[in-house]
């Protein structure tokens, strides 16, 4: 038989389960149904069971390990295992080592953090940028709104539910009441006779009391007269009944009455209690006294006001300020008795006599006064003054300034002015007096060397200098070369020219080391000459002249000083010694030559010329000079020689050029090409002997192919040269090659990017063919290569219609603002709309801004010939022909037109003038 074992079944299936058991809850094997169950198998847990068993779940999986590692870091709060040992000194030392160490990886690192922070917050920022940045161009462009801008923006109203509301108003309507309507109608009715009740009573009275007591008006009226008559008795003079109201300033005072208001009478309530106890508890404090006085003067109570101060000079009679506040608070009768007064108190009080002596009305009762002082004050300078400027008689004065010496020996200039009254001899004898008294004060030397020049001893201005100078160093003196400096321009601007240069000589060198003498010797000649003292400035040349005599720097900027402020002598004598010292400086001969020739003395310009070519024999710039000079009388044959030696002894590319430009100007086509073929061959890198060569060709030979053939070789040889490309340009477009032009000007921009005549060109070529979209494209694509172009910018103004030209123009401006070429722009366009001050100005500041550029003095010369006076065309010419301009479009063509060789600038000026015309 089989035998079976019985199963063994586990203690704890017969056990009761624990509270709240759920089977296969932590594996989430509780509620769920299979597909053979209709139904659940069971009902399941509630929520409050299931979320009792995770929270009790968990706090049996937590460890010790997981508690708060805060109890580690203090000492006094640790439990575990080592709870029970003490905290000892080695504990705290490694806790204090871990610590450093934390704080050590933690600065390494906060560079790095930094920077991550930096640029999370930059990156934050660029995708939500704040409120303020998103409008921050716009806050900007606020900066030049005007105020007649400001004051049209209109106000913003309440635009809620407008439309609602404006409707509902609409559909209501309220009757007027008929009261209202009557109301109005009587307002406008004229009352032609008295209700019953007026007539009762007699009049027009108007009853006060209930029991039928009447106002009676006519009686105020009486009354109110009677009072003004007795003011006006009060105030009329007892003499001749006359008034002494200004009927004029009667309606100014009383517009000139302030009217308080109550925080102002409050505040002046305050300040008084405050002033009082002031005054009070310290009664000799002289400030609170006039504080108080002025507290009443400013609340209008004069009276008070007097009677405040009258008690401060009872109780502070020491103190001048009182009595002064006094004497300023009441007339000028009651001023001179309170002054009275105090010169019994504060008898050495100067303020006090000044302001006695300025009550007085009276000449003779101001001297005796003044002298009254001196008896009490006798080494008062500002009495002593006073009293000097008093006296009309020179002799008195004289009398009176050799006392106040000897009371106030320090005051050097009573001294001074006593040495003005005295003789020559007796002058000197003061002088020498104010010397021993005053033995550090530099005033009397500088005013005995005065005294030397005026009666004309120049020897002794020297002398006295010199000693004044050694004098004051040994005494310790603490003036300096600066001061020294002024010193000499203060004398030159008094007509003492001999001690302003006699100071310089002597003072120029103090503290200067040497290697930094000419630099500031320069500097100090730079200053003299920005303030206007050009003696004190020619003199610092003077001395530098003698120091460094070889120095061609120093000479020409004294030939410079002469020639802006000296004569022609003076400037003719300083270039002989500039040359004799300075053989080598071409640009002094020049200079030199120059004057002579514009003097009309040509003998003695060539005389100079022929001795800088002894010193200078290869000179390029004397040779030019002197073939100038020999063009410009009209001397061609020795021209032509000069021409010809110079391309032996200085072999230069303008050397050639001037005689190949000489021959075209005689109309020697031939000869000049031949010229500029050899010079061609020397030089093939000078871009202005391929340029003459084409224009001759061109203009001359009218041979076009030839001029063509000329341009393309010399675009080879010098491609960088803007100038070549633009004349290959106008050669082909004047041909009628449009399409060979642009693409000529298109490899020019190609070879030089970001040359605004290039980029210009181009658009006017398209401007010329009406090809005005072209233009436009080719313009915006220049701005963006050449921003700040001030030629395009003006031609860009010009390309917009009229109504968008002013907002242009500004966006130039912004762009260029010192550009002369935009300023003449904007000046065109004020003379266009006929603002004829406004475009003046506007030309003006072209012509300061840039006066070598001849257009812009042409321009202004056209504009004044149709709306100046002759005086301003004039005045136009003149300072043109001063700057003397070389460059502009206009002018250079213009100036270098064959026609026109020889002419000064004047007429070149009125033939650019002529040319123009603003047809904007």
């Amino acid at each position: 038989m089989y035998q079976f074992k019985q199963l063994v079944v586990p203690d704890f299936m017969n056990k009761k389960p624990p509270p709240n058991y759920i089977a296969g809850l932590g594996r989430g094997a509780t509620g769920f149904t299979t597909r053979s169950d209709i139904g659940p198998a069971r009902e399941g847990p509630s929520d409050a069971l299931i979320e009792k068993a995770k929270a009790a779940a968990e706090g049996k999986g937590k460890t010790d390990d997981d508690e708060d590692d805060e109890r580690f870091q203090d000492p006094d709060n640790e439990t575990g295992l080592f709870n029970a040992l003490p905290y000892e000194a080695d504990d705290e030392e490694a806790d204090r080592i871990y610590e450093e160490v934390d704080m050590k990886m933690d600065e390494r690192r906060r560079a790095r953090r930094e920077a991550r922070e930096r640029e999370e917050l930059e990156k934050y920022r660029k995708e939500r940028p704040k409120i303020q940045q998103q409008f921050a161009d716009l806050k900007r462009g606020l900066a030049v709104v005007s105020e007649d801008e400001w004051a049209s923006i209109p106000e913003v109203g309440d635009l809620v539910r407008k439309g609602k509301r404006q409707k509902k108003l609409a559909d209501k309507y309220t009757p007027v009441p008929d009261s209202v309507l009557l109301g109005a109608s009587q307002q406008a009715e004229l009352t032609t006779s008295l209700d019953a009740k007026q007539q009762l009573l007699g009049g027009l009275a108007t009853p006060a009391t209930a029991d039928g007591t009447m106002t009676d008006f006519v009686q105020f009226g009486q009354a109110r007269d009677k009072v003004l008559g007795l003011k006006l008795d009060q105030i009329s003079d007892s003499v001749t009944g006359q008034t002494i109201i200004d009927p004029k300033g009667y309606l100014t005072d009383l517009n000139s009455i302030v009217v308080k208001t109550d925080a102002e009478i409050s505040d002046i309530k305050k300040a008084r209690t405050l002033l009082k106890s002031v005054i009070t508890t310290n009664p000799k404090h002289a400030p609170g006294w006039i504080a108080a006085a002025r507290l009443e003067e400013v609340a209008g109570k004069l009276g008070a006001a007097r009677e405040t101060i009258a008690k401060g000079c009872e109780e502070c009679p020491t103190s001048e300020d009182v009595w002064l506040e006094s004497a300023r608070l009441n007339t000028s009768e009651n001023a001179k008795v309170i002054l009275a007064q105090a010169i019994r108190h504060v008898p050495q009080s100067v303020k006090v006599w000044m302001k006695a002596c300025d009550l007085e009305t009276d000449g003779k009762a101001k001297k005796r006064v003044l002298r009254r002082a001196l008896e009490f004050i006798p080494n008062s300078v500002r009495i002593w003054k006073a009293a000097v400027s008093m006296e009309e008689d020179p002799e008195d004065a004289r009398i009176l300034l050799s006392r106040a010496v000897e009371c106030v020996p320090l005051a050097v200039e009573l001294w001074l002015a006593l040495a003005r009254l005295e003789s020559y001899e007796n002058a000197k004898k003061v002088l020498n007096k104010a010397r021993l008294a005053n033995a550090t004060n530099h005033e009397v030397w500088i005013t005995a060397a005065k005294l030397e020049e005026t009666n004309g001893n120049e020897k002794g201005v020297e002398m006295i200098v010199r000693r004044a100078v050694d004098s004051l160093q040994k005494k310790g003196s603490t003036l300096d070369r600066d001061q020294w400096i002024q010193e000499a321009e203060k004398a030159e601007k008094e007509k003492y020219i001999a001690t302003c240069q006699a100071i310089i000589r002597e003072t120029i060198g103090m503290g200067v080391d040497e290697e930094d003498r000419k630099s500031t010797w320069m500097e100090d000649a730079e200053s003299c000459i920005a303030h206007g003292s050009t003696a004190t400035a020619r003199a610092i040349y003077a001395h530098a002249l003698k120091v460094f005599p070889n120095k061609k720097s120093i000479w020409r900027r004294a030939a410079f000083l002469e020639k802006a402020h000296g004569t022609r002598e003076s400037l003719d004598e300083i270039l002989q010694r500039a040359v004799r010292y300075c053989p080598q400086a071409e640009v002094l001969w020049l200079m030199g030559a120059k004057e002579k020739w514009l003097a009309g003395d040509i003998a003695a310009a060539k005389g100079i010329l022929e001795a800088a070519f002894a010193a200078n024999s290869n000179s390029e710039q004397i040779w030019l000079a002197a073939i100038k000079l020999e063009v410009e009388t009209g001397e061609y044959d020795r021209a032509r020689i000069l021409l010809s030696n110079a391309r032996d002894k200085a072999n230069t590319e303008r050397v050639w050029m001037k005689s190949a430009q000489l021959e075209r100007q005689l109309g020697a086509v031939d000869e000049a090409l031949s010229l500029l073929a050899e010079a061609i061959r020397r030089f093939p890198n000078f871009a202005k002997l391929w340029m003459m060569k084409g224009q001759i060709e061109q203009r001359e030979k009218g041979d076009i192919s030839a001029a063509r053939d000329t341009y393309a070789q010399a675009i080879k040889q010098v491609p960088k040269s803007a100038t070549l490309w633009l004349l290959a340009s106008r050669l082909e477009e004047g041909a009628g090659a449009q399409i060979k032009a642009r693409a000529t000007l298109e490899k020019a921009r190609i070879m030089n990017p970001k040359v605004p005549e290039l980029w210009c060109e181009a658009v006017r070529v398209e401007l010329r063919a009406n090809n005005n979209p072209m233009a436009k494209a080719l313009m915006a694509k220049a701005l963006q290569e050449c921003p700040s172009s001030g030629l395009l910018w003006s031609e860009a103004i010009l390309m917009e219609p009229r109504p968008q030209r002013k907002s242009r123009s500004a966006d130039a401006l912004k762009k260029c603002e010192n550009d002369p070429l935009v300023v003449i722009t904007v000046a065109r366009l004020f003379w266009a709309e006929r603002k004829v001050e406004k475009a003046r100005n506007w030309f003006n500041r072209a012509v300061k801004t840039n006066p070598d550029l001849g257009d812009s003095w042409a321009w202004w010369l056209r504009f004044e010939m149709m709306h100046g006076r002759e005086e301003q065309q004039q005045e136009v010419v003149t300072k043109c022909v001063a700057a003397d301009p070389r460059h502009g479009e206009r002018w250079q063509t213009v100036a270098k037109d064959i026609s026109n060789v020889g002419k000064n600038t004047e007429a070149i000026l009125k033939l650019v003038a002529a040319q123009l015309h603003n047809t904007i």
